[in-house]
């Protein structure tokens, strides 16, 4: 099977830089994607439940910790780094309901949308960006100024779906004001013509009455 090989240079960083994206989970992956993308320039903010112990953690490193909840509606990208054990739980009552079309939902790791466990709306996007190393490896690389490698997969690409469906209603659109145009077109050139005989003819009323 080949493999395609991306660097940091073939990504547009101003893409995510321009989304508010929710880690929910502190954890080993959670505290690594939420630090180095909030050093990334990227508007982060960590969602946990009520009484976590991660969150004077999280909100002494600099970052909003909100409810998952709430967290899952302030964001357009929800990255899911909790246990997979509970992710179908945390999923099921605190993001699923705060979903709105146009919104990406991510993933360090394949089990639950692998075996079906999470099922994500048309609309919403479904990716994984998986690296091949622990939390704290993938903190401490980053924080030297390098980086672990890490697979990543689209389960759901609904956004440029919606994209294409609204440049395809755009052409229509525009093809049907091109007709209403050349039938406005049509219809002028019908009335000067008329005009112009009613004019010219010397039986029109025109002509009798000159």
């Amino acid at each position: 099977m080949a493999v395609t090989v991306y660097y940091a240079s073939d990504a547009d960083a101003s893409i995510i830089r321009s989304k508010k994206v929710a880690v929910i989970g502190y954890g080993s992956q959670g505290h690594a994607h939420a630090l180095n993308m909030k050093e990334s320039g990227v508007d982060v903010i960590v969602g946990l439940r009520d009484g976590s112990s991660s969150k004077a953690k999280a909100e002494a490193a600099g970052l909003t910790v909100m409810s998952v909840a709430d967290a899952a509606k302030a964001a357009d990208v929800i990255m899911l780094l909790a246990p997979d054990t509970e992710q179908k739980a945390v999923y099921d009552e605190h993001i699923a309901p705060n979903l709105e079309p146009g919104n990406a939902l991510a993933f360090a790791h394949g089990f639950n949308i692998r075996f079906g466990r999470i099922a994500a709306p048309e609309g919403v996007d479904v990716i994984m960006i998986a690296p091949k190393g622990p939390g704290h490896l993938v903190r401490r690389t980053f924080a030297e100024g390098g980086g672990v490698p890490a697979l990543i997969a689209v389960e759901q690409d609904a956004t440029v779906a919606r994209a294409v469906e609204r440049d395809e209603l755009g052409r229509e659109a525009a093809l049907h004001h091109a007709d209403v145009a050349r039938s406005v077109e049509r219809a002028e050139r019908v009335l000067v013509t008329d005009r112009v005989e009613n004019i010219c003819t010397p039986n029109s009323a025109a002509g009798r009455s000159g």
